[in-house]
């Protein structure tokens, strides 16, 4: 049974923003009153927020797939769409970020941060908001965006200050057990701990944590044991604690063999660049179990090699209690002396995770087609108008075709050789196909009025009895006129037909 993940793909969709809402006013006497259509309300966003209560990914291993609430329709009388409710996924601190192709996103180190990972769709404006003193009464709404919808990769590397690491069985598990009130899991079998530990020890006036890195083995960096899915949590940490165990009966181990193993493993372990190499931090060899007594005179018979080397070097044993404050007050003083001598650092600036705007509005791609180039425009302004567009609605269509125009595509797509019923796409993928036709302006031949006037809102007054005497009389005229032409056209056909 699975207890510990610290790797998952999570599959996300944001919320759809909600429609915009096409809606006239209707008042006593005055049927059409304006436009009051309101807004769609923009989808939820789905937001990673750091939990110091989290400690694994589990959760998300067996549930990967999230999504956050749609933002509802606008509605008339300025009834504006309901907001969709963001969706928050807590996760552990020190969880790293990534899209699918391996770029960083962000590192959440600190607790509490928040990070909107699928930002949500923005609701359509209703035809109150595209109101205005050209166009008194759009009968068109936009329609909302979709929300983000992808993959992002969640990995988690412990936040600890130092790192116990050594050969499985070595006596990581004990330790954290006797300095901190950790209680992971011991027994007497290989690969016990399957998943870091965290543990807090106060030594004196300074605290730190300590985690319970798992066994590593001869070729970890390569993949062997479980060295590459847990080596990453040695990375965050200030000092490593090398532990010994000068008890073991397997032939061919002993303390120097197993330091010389584990260091080049960790030699071989890329970290991240601007992180210090694990093996230029701050080292410190524990001699474990040297309550045995065989174990305590290798200890000390291999002591003084370490020590020649440049280490710390403590005989410990977790069972007895031994050496035990002496080790932890050492680990205090090295973590003190780093925090007083790193930088003071300032609070995190708040992450943007995709800025809105862009040096270039758009961009014109032509692309080769088997009936002659294609013209394919790109750009976060065109792609979302696109979407905010209802094809159906023939207003709608022109107040896109408006849009475009004002950005400048018609000139761009001149520049670049289109010429009248070219074929233009707008958008990446499956994008809307046009004809593009730039003798038509803004597709106003296809509206029912000159854009700019809404026939519902003529002047309805009735006309007087005089009024409609004068139109009546004026229609007979001009039909008595073009009668009497018809007739002198008549004669004079007559007439030319006789002297032939």
């Amino acid at each position: 049974m699975v207890t510990f993940v610290d790797e998952v793909t999570l599959h996300l969709r944001a919320g759809k923003g909600g429609n915009g809402c096409v809606s006239v006013r209707r008042e006593k006497f005055k049927p059409l009153a304006g436009p009051d259509g309101a807004n769609g309300g923009d989808g939820g966003d789905i937001i990673l927020v750091t939990d110091p209560q989290t400690t694994t990914l589990l959760s998300y291993h067996h549930s990967p797939h999230r999504s956050a609430g749609n933002g509802g329709f606008g509605m008339g009388d300025m009834r504006a769409g309901a907001q969709g409710e963001d969706l928050e996924l807590p996760v552990p601190v020190g969880t790293v970020v990534k899209d699918p192709s391996g770029e960083v996103l962000v590192d959440m180190v600190e607790p509490g941060m928040r990070f909107i990972v699928a930002p949500g769709g923005k609701g359509g404006l209703g035809n109150a908001a595209l109101a205005s003193p050209k166009r008194k009464a759009p009968g068109f709404a936009l329609l909302g965006t979709p929300g983000w919808e992808g993959d992002v990769v969640l990995e988690l590397k412990t936040v600890a200050d130092v790192a116990l690491v050594g050969f499985p069985s070595a006596g990581k598990s004990s330790l954290i057990a006797a300095i901190s009130a950790a209680r992971p899991k011991i027994a007497d079998y290989p690969f016990t701990t399957l998943h870091p530990n965290l543990g807090v020890v106060q030594a004196g006036d300074v605290r730190f944590t300590v985690a319970d890195v798992p066994g590593l083995i001869e070729g970890a960096s390569e993949g062997r044991g479980l060295g590459l899915e847990f080596l990453r949590h040695v990375e965050r940490c200030t000092a490593l604690v090398h532990v010994l165990d000068c008890a073991t009966l397997d032939p061919g181990r002993d303390p120097i063999t197993d330091l010389e193993v584990i260091l080049a493993e960790l030699a071989a372990y890329p970290v991240p660049e601007g992180q210090v190499p694990l093996l230029e931090r701050p080292q410190l060899v524990a001699l474990n179990k040297v309550d045995v007594p065989e174990a305590r005179e290798l200890a000390d018979f291999v002591r003084p090699e370490l020590e020649s080397r440049g280490y710390r070097v403590f005989e410990i044993s977790t069972v007895a209690r031994q050496g035990l404050r002496e080790l932890t007050f050492a680990l205090g003083e090295v973590i003190d002396e780093h925090r007083k001598a790193a930088p003071a650092q300032a609070a995190p600036e708040r992450i943007v995770i995709r800025p809105r705007g862009s040096k270039k509005e758009f961009e014109i791609r032509v692309e080769g087609g088997t009936y002659g180039n294609v013209y394919r425009i790109l750009g976060e302004k065109p792609e979302r108008w696109v979407q905010q567009t209802d094809f159906t609605n023939e207003e709608a269509v022109g107040f896109l075709a408006d849009r475009l125009e004002k950005l400048g595509v018609e000139d761009a797509l001149f520049k670049v050789g289109a010429v009248p019923g070219s074929t233009v796409l707008i958008g990446e993928g499956e994008s809307v196909v046009f004809d593009w036709d730039p003798a038509i302006s803004s597709a106003a031949e296809l509206a029912t009025a000159p854009r700019g006037t809404d026939p519902r809102f003529a002047d309805n007054r009735r006309r007087t009895t005089t009024e409609r005497r004068e139109h009546y009389h004026a229609v007979m005229d001009a039909r008595a006129a073009e009668r009497a032409d018809e007739e002198v056209r008549r004669v004079a056909r007559r007439d030319d037909g006789e002297e032939g």
